[in-house]
């Protein structure tokens, strides 16, 4: 039964990956170099990040909200929209369109986000003899991540890529990124400064990622209206 949860639960947070890379053209057009170079480059990043976590960000001795603190990983967490921009326009790509460049990109990095931050806790504790709701919490989790960063690389493509796009559309653009590099001190705030429930946390999360999906979907076709 233990074996069970845990292949339920490992389905649920990678299952998502394989899907949409089988379920896309990116499976026709053979991406997975790409995202496999995407996912080593947010390894990198990850590594950097924490150096700059330990260097700069006290320990606390509780679990309470800390403004100050927080303040500090938003801006450490823009060393992940450095590392995407560098996955994006640095990186040699297959001669593929924008189109599958940033979903290719996005995959990677939410596979990589994913086993980096999920794996190992799965491996441990959902082979627990006691059920519990948190590993399964994790899995919706990942796949919102997945969403967040597939429409983060989106947006990372018309700003970085696309050089001839709407005016009027660069400030939303500029700000979804924006949001969506902030999103997760806004649920660390939620879960810890608001008392937030963990089915609370999530079902926000697979909401804002819904909205945000949306509204990128909606940018990014209206820059090809516009090419």
């Amino acid at each position: 039964m233990t074996v069970f949860h845990f292949f339920n639960c490992a389905m649920l947070t990678f299952g998502p990956h394989a899907v949409y890379y089988s379920a896309t053209p990116l499976s026709e057009y053979d991406t997975i170099g790409t995202s496999a170079k995407a996912a080593a480059v947010y390894l990198g990043t990850a590594l950097v990040k924490l150096v700059c976590l330990a260097t700069f960000l006290k320990e606390s001795e509780n679990d309470n909200f800390d403004p100050y603190q927080e303040l500090l990983k938003v801006l450490i967490n823009f060393i992940d929209v450095a590392g995407l921009y560098f996955a994006l326009t640095q990186l040699t790509h297959r001669n593929i369109s924008q189109n599958h460049k940033f979903q290719a990109v996005g995959l990677g990095w939410a596979f990589a986000d994913s086993v980096l931050h999920r794996l190992a806790p799965l491996w441990v504790g959902a082979r627990g003899l006691e059920f519990t709701w948190e590993y399964i919490f994790q899995g919706f989790e990942a796949n919102a991540n997945l969403v967040l960063n597939l429409s983060l690389a989106a947006l990372g493509s018309l700003m970085w890529l696309r050089k001839n796009k709407p005016r009027t559309l660069i400030p939303i653009i500029y700000a979804c990124a924006g949001v969506l590099a902030t999103m997760p001190s806004i649920t660390s705030y939620l879960r810890r400064a608001l008392g937030w429930q963990p089915a609370k946390v999530v079902s926000f999360e697979l909401f804002s990622s819904l909205m945000m999906a949306f509204i990128s979907w909606q940018l990014f076709s209206a820059c090809q209206r516009s090419a």
